[in-house]
């Protein structure tokens, strides 16, 4: 059975860094004009802007239901470089160390993303943060939304 294509975009928000963070993701099944589309949002109360950037990824992965062929879009060099210049194979091979063998930060979310990146035919697509790509604007909402909603809670 041929895989679904989705595309999907991701952001990540943080004020402070650790601080108050949001994460946020849109999902587009298919295309037009038969598409359909979902957004997914979260905050942590303290993280990092990072952290927040490998969440949006992981949960929009992980909320697809069976393989995919996922075209997925983040403004983040620090997610998108791990993939496409494969700093992750690198990591994995050393222990989850890096070069200078010091630990991997973030390690559970890095091991969320590398099962989701061999369950799915991922397609990693760095964007241009804050220059216009309206969905990657429409995600940076999201996630600031989602921090400052629970930033107002605290």
């Amino acid at each position: 059975m041929p895989l679904k294509d989705v595309t999907i975009y991701t952001d990540g928000a943080c004020s402070g860094n650790p601080g108050p963070g949001g994460w946020g993701a849109h999902l587009i099944y298919g295309s037009p004009p038969d598409e359909i589309t979902r957004d997914i949002k979260g905050a942590e109360a303290e993280t990092t802007n990072n952290r927040m950037e490998l969440r949006a990824a992981a949960e929009a992965l992980e909320a697809l239901r069976e393989p995919c062929r996922v075209r997925l879009h983040s403004d983040s060099a620090y997610v998108i470089n791990a993939f496409n210049a494969r700093w992750i194979d690198g990591w994995k091979k050393r222990g989850w160390r890096k070069a200078d063998k010091s630990p991997v930060l973030n390690r559970d979310l890095w091991e969320r993303l590398d099962a989701q990146n061999q369950r799915h035919e991922v397609t990693w697509v760095k964007v241009k943060g804050h220059a216009g790509v309206p969905l990657n604007e429409h995600v940076d909402g999201l996630a600031v939304g989602a921090m400052r909603t629970l930033m107002a809670e605290m």
